[in-house]
């Protein structure tokens, strides 16, 4: 089975909020939330494949060094397993903004429930919860 890795970011706001994206008619879960990022390419560190992804989904700007390692998810789905990296950042230049038709919504941790997310990203809600 081939492993697949994704990199994904924990965006936090001033107010404590994290930015969830819906996944976009067309692709595969789509209308599920998930936290911001995407697919790691062939020479890319999970941090550069970050930062490229927030450029290009979000029209943001962040470094390498505002990324802070926070924990990882692990999940088998039908075809493929995931391994996914998630980082939290505080730090970023811009105004988070759709680029690619997804809905965006600032969201408080305890609120991380009331939001249908891929089976990889659902255990990640009680850590990011108590962590914040």
């Amino acid at each position: 089975m081939k492993t697949v890795l994704v990199s994904a970011v924990l965006l936090i706001d001033r107010d404590g909020r994290v930015l969830l994206a819906q996944r976009p008619e067309g692709k595969s879960m789509a209308g599920l939330w998930e936290f911001p990022g995407g697919k790691v390419e062939p020479g890319e560190t999970p941090e550069i494949a970050l930062i490229r992804e927030l450029q290009e989904e979000l029209g943001i700007d962040t470094w390498a060094s505002c990324l802070a390692p926070l924990t990882f998810a692990s999940h088998t789905y039908d075809d493929f397993h995931l391994l996914m990296p998630l980082f939290a950042c505080r730090k970023w230049e811009g105004i988070p903004a759709s680029r690619e038709g997804q809905a965006l919504k600032w969201v408080r941790p305890e609120d991380l429930r009331n939001f249908e997310m891929p089976p990889a990203d659902v255990p990640l809600i009680p850590m990011i919860r108590d962590w914040l």
